[in-house]
């Protein structure tokens, strides 16, 4: 459905976007430079961190060019006249970026590889579902019963998602230290409410009567969605790898061996 836009609103979104490149460029760059600071075991749930955000950076480009092709200024207002807007990049993204948003968290615990394999399987089996069933409602008619019914059928996986991560992984945690655990919990919180993002900005076309001013608030919640759940999550993998790394007495190279008492720089501002 094509639609105009206010000079105030097309900028909203456009700024939006350039602020969640400008985001997921720079943690991209920051987990590249400390991935050095972490003890080669833990180095994996860094490296899953940084392919999300580097995935999320070339789809956000993407997701930038679509939106600036799909309008044009005439008249004091942008016209939705070019190319249809691609929801596509988003969920390809999200395909692809959040069954490795929830592997991060349990492969940097370091569980035993039987409970590690079933997690991360049982999790990206209903990542999967979860944007899969989404989609078909996310390109439906706005007024349509079927984006309510799809709705409604990608929250189940997302409902057992957070089961497993509360659950079922809660009871792994006894083995882990007191710090490390902390920063668990928040990951576990913060996937709540970041992820509550996602639903609202949904079901926002069937809420919102004014077609321009649902699109706005819909791209503008998701892409802070993007921002809490990639960038932010990936600090506090970062923080548990570190905390886990000083556990285990590593030295950086050319640097001298990390009290497991004493905290590091970056781990003191993820939990802070």
């Amino acid at each position: 459905m094509e639609f105009t836009l206010t000079e105030a609103q097309y900028n909203l979104v456009y700024n939006s976007f350039s602020f969640v490149i400008a985001s997921m460029g720079a943690a991209l760059v920051f987990f590249l430079l400390v991935r050095n600071r972490v003890a080669p075991q833990h180095r994996m749930a860094v490296t899953l961190s940084t392919l999300v955000v580097g995935i999320a950076l070339y789809h956000y480009v993407r997701i930038f060019g679509s939106w600036s092709d799909a309008f044009s200024y005439v008249g004091g207002k942008y016209v939705q006249d070019g190319e249809p807007f691609n929801e596509g990049y988003r969920y390809v993204d999200w395909f692809l970026t959040v069954p490795l948003l929830l592997a991060e968290l349990v492969v940097v615990l370091k569980l035993t590889k039987g409970k590690t394999r079933s997690l991360i399987v049982r999790l990206t089996i209903a990542a999967v579902a979860m944007i899969a069933l989404g989609y078909p409602g996310e390109i439906a008619a706005s007024d349509s019963s079927a984006r309510t019914m799809w709705g409604v059928l990608s929250t189940i996986p997302f409902l057992y998602i957070l089961y497993v991560l509360f659950v079922e992984l809660g009871k792994s945690l006894d083995r882990q230290s007191g710090g490390v655990k902390k920063l668990v919990d928040a990951l576990r919180y913060i996937i709540l409410a970041t992820w509550g993002i996602y639903p609202i900005a949904y079901m926002l076309p069937s809420l919102i009567d004014d077609t321009a001013k649902a699109e706005v608030a819909r791209q503008v919640m998701y892409s802070l969605g993007d921002v809490l759940a990639k960038p932010l999550f990936g600090i506090l993998v970062l923080g548990i790898a570190l905390a886990k790394s000083r556990e285990d007495g590593y030295v950086e190279p050319g640097g001298q061996a990390v009290d497991a008492n004493t905290p590091d720089d970056a781990s003191e501002l993820v939990e802070a």
